[in-house]
């Protein structure tokens, strides 16, 4: 499959250096690179997402389960004697965090 991208605005992009969009090394990907926003023009990490997300499949993460093999039952007292050398924090959101994520109680 071929990808194109096209500006809402063809006088958006002033030449081609600035369109970031790529095909992929796999086939029927693409690939950006930089930060995306959707619903923002402003994201501030990889990807923003303002507003509800469908997602119509998996949503997987490295501490998932079935990105695991090899899991194995380990010594309680060791795992104990190793959680007393933790450092526990307390701590409070930023106003400006709290209010974009919607978090009352910072």
């Amino acid at each position: 499959h071929d990808f194109c991208f096209q500006a809402s605005n063809p006088g958006q992009f002033e030449n081609d250096s600035d369109v970031l969009w790529q095909r992929g090394h796999v086939p029927e990907t693409i690939v950006y690179h930089g930060r995306v926003g959707i619903n923002t023009d402003a994201p501030d990490e990889t990807l923003v997402v303002c507003g509800n997300a469908k997602v119509m499949g998996r949503v997987m993460h490295p501490s998932d389960s079935r990105a695991k093999q090899n899991i194995q039952e380990v010594d309680t007292n060791e795992q104990l004697r190793r959680i007393t050398q933790m450092r526990l924090v307390e701590y409070d959101y930023k106003p400006e965090f709290a209010s974009v994520m919607g978090i009352k109680n910072t």
